[in-house]
């Protein structure tokens, strides 16, 4: 009897076995997520505003879905990269994607670089310049010489141990939060003055557009090695999706309930923001932990540095090389690593250790760039070079003419404030 039951049930442990298995670039699109956008905006929207901008994170992640989800679905449906189908929409569209791309790619390398050397910060005592370049160099040795293989597999298990960390110390702080005496009369966000913090937050929520052509990419490396159907690649894209959108909303309960109405705000300095963090955590979970919640901090951030230097780099390799008609086996995904790492430690050095500032001035970047790569993947997606049964139905199209809507609104609404302010 025993024997029977374990043999009926091992084609539903086989089944999710492979499921997990041929999930990968999903995760990745996770972990390169959940960095700024969700350790700093999530959580100092918290920590200023409350419970908010709760609602506003939800929106965009939803609104957004459509464009993020271009990536897994047209490479599941074509075996082909998102570029292939902007150079098949017209050699402009791969030209104007790639030219911005470069763009992005040293800002977001510059930005999440910092963030990694300010984790650093509580370990080393070194300036953040000087952990910046050992963060890039690690990063580039991993990527070099591990390759996607590696870089998936380490991954998983920080994803693992940071939604674990993250979800116990909410938890925590639901069951020991009483606030701080008296109510807190929160500070509203819908000022003029915020506007600039908003569309910041907005930026990189969940994370910047481009990132779907990674997973695009990183589909196609996964399928090298591995069979991955249709309805896999889209679930592990939605596992992820969903995963980062649920954490935002994590990280910003960790931010409402334990820093908001303290009367403290996050520094602009990478080393003391770092601390503050920290700070946050150890608050709920015991000073014990402060070391643990530092090094799983740490490593969470150093996880998205290796995916948005690996991310970014794919994409400018395969652009050019489309774009120049090189059918040359032979890749130059290495120099063009090297090369946007150091343009992306120049900007830091510019920045001079000012975190916040920086990141402010990439996710604003993102925001901006965001209204014009959502178009690029509305009008793939619904093109007559893509076959009907893989074209966006009526929901999707719906969604994402409202999306387009709501991004190029607020973009409007930025510049006017920017020259206004």
């Amino acid at each position: 009897m025993l024997n029977q039951q374990t043999a009926s049930a091992l084609p539903w442990v086989s089944r999710v076995s492979t499921l997990f298995k041929a999930t990968g670039p999903g995760i990745l699109m996770a972990a390169a997520a959940i960095g700024a956008s969700h350790l700093v905006a999530s959580t100092r929207a918290g920590a200023e505003f409350g419970w908010q901008l709760a609602w506003l994170i939800l929106l965009v992640n939803i609104v957004k879905y459509p464009f993020f989800a271009a990536g897994a679905r047209y490479t599941a449906a074509t075996d082909e990269s998102l570029l292939h189908g902007y150079q098949k929409q017209g050699r402009g569209y791969l030209m104007l994607f790639t030219g911005l791309n470069v763009i992005a790619a040293i800002a977001s390398t510059a930005g999440v670089c910092m963030l990694t050397a300010a984790m650093l910060t509580q370990f080393i005592p070194l300036s953040i310049d000087v952990l910046a370049l050992i963060v890039l160099a690690s990063s580039l040795a991993l990527l070099i010489f591990g390759h996607y293989k590696l870089l998936d597999k380490m991954t998983k298990i920080i994803m693992l141990a940071l939604t674990l960390t993250t979800l116990v110390a909410v938890a925590l702080a639901f069951n020991r939060y009483s606030g701080f005496g008296t109510p807190v009369v929160s500070e509203s966000p819908w000022q003029w003055a915020y506007v600039g913090f908003l569309v910041a937050m907005m930026g990189w929520m969940p994370a910047p557009i481009e990132v779907s052509t990674w997973n695009s990419l990183w589909l196609i490396e996964k399928r090298k090695t591995q069979t991955v159907t249709a309805k896999q690649a889209i679930f592990d894209f939605n596992l992820g999706y969903v995963t980062t959108a649920l954490l935002a909303i994590v990280f910003l309960a960790l931010g409402a309930l334990v820093m908001h109405g303290s009367g403290e705000r996050f520094s602009d300095s990478g080393a003391v923001f770092a601390s503050q963090l920290i700070t946050l955590y150890s608050q709920v979970m015991g000073n014990e932990s402060r070391y643990l919640i530092g090094i799983v901090a740490f490593l969470c951030i150093f996880s998205t540095t290796v995916t948005v230097i690996d991310g970014y780099s794919r994409t400018l390799d395969m652009g050019w090389r489309l774009l120049s008609h090189n059918t040359s086996p032979r890749s130059y995904l290495t120099q063009v690593m090297l090369g946007i790492s150091a343009l992306g430690l120049l900007l830091i050095l510019f920045f001079k250790g000012a975190l916040l500032p920086l990141l402010e001035f990439v996710m604003i970047l993102a925001f901006m760039t965001t209204v014009i790569f959502a178009w690029l993947n509305f009008r793939l997606m619904t093109s007559n070079t893509l076959a009907k049964k893989h074209r966006y139905g009526r929901v999707m199209v719906g969604l994402s003419w409202i999306g387009l809507l709501y991004l190029v609104s607020f973009a409007i609404l930025f510049i006017y404030w920017y020259f206004t302010k």
